[in-house]
């Protein structure tokens, strides 16, 4: 008889003592990865923000004093002049540097003197010019912008009116026909089945073997058939 279905009372243990099986003992061997590691805290040392170095310092004041230095650095950003243009600069350090000494008594300084102010006054008026027609096609470009998202908004209004029928929204196209083409039951097989059923102008798919054209046919010759009477040959014996 089996006893495979008794109840364990003594449960096997892992061990060498009375009732546990050398088989099951507790093995002696471990890995190495199974040690313990990390046993030791990291602390932050001198120069890592340690708690005395955060203790002593006065966070506000360091706030303060960026705020500050990039109020005056943003300040003088805006109250530095516009510079020159570079040419100007260069011609009037070159002929700055110029010594005295390697002038010639004949040569005609006012022609010279008069001549470069003609061509800084030119220059003047083309970096104006330069400036005047930047600022027109700057401005053109934000009236282009501008307009184009009025356009678009107008559209989007537009659809978002004319999208729902029941609004009835149409200022241009006129009033729009709301009727119902096509009865949702036009396809039910039980419909019209009467020998004058009415033609419909346009041909339209029903999904019914016996109401199409060749089915309505085919019914018909049946029925034909069906009617004439076979004679039969009878025998008189």
């Amino acid at each position: 008889m089996t006893t495979a279905a008794r109840p364990t009372f003594d449960p096997a243990r892992g061990g060498q003592g009375r009732g546990e099986k050398d088989l099951s003992a507790i093995s002696k061997q471990y890995s190495s990865r199974d040690l313990p590691s990390h046993t030791k805290l990291k602390y932050r040392e001198h120069g890592q923000g340690t708690i005395e170095e955060l203790r002593s310092r006065d966070f506000r004041k360091e706030l303060e004093e960026r705020d500050r230095e990039k109020d005056k650095s943003s300040s003088r950003r805006m109250i530095e002049p516009a510079r020159e243009p570079a040419p100007l600069n260069a011609k009037r350090q070159k002929m700055d540097q110029v010594p005295a000494a390697s002038l010639d008594a004949d040569d005609p300084l006012d022609e010279d003197e008069s001549e470069s102010e003609s061509e800084e006054d030119d220059t003047a008026a083309l970096v104006a010019e330069l400036q005047r027609i930047k600022k027109e096609r700057a401005a053109e470009q934000a009236k282009k912008e501008m307009e184009k998202k009025q356009e678009e908004e107008r559209i989007r209004m537009e659809n978002i009116l004319s999208g729902n029928p029941l609004l009835n929204y149409s200022s241009q196209s006129g009033r729009t026909d709301m009727k119902v083409r096509r009865r949702w039951d036009d396809d039910v097989v039980f419909k019209n089945c009467a020998r004058s059923e009415p033609k419909k102008k346009h041909d339209v798919f029903i999904n019914d073997s016996l109401r199409i054209d060749i089915g309505y046919s085919f019914t018909q010759n049946d029925k034909d058939y069906a009617s004439n009477e076979i004679p039969v040959a009878r025998h008189s014996w």
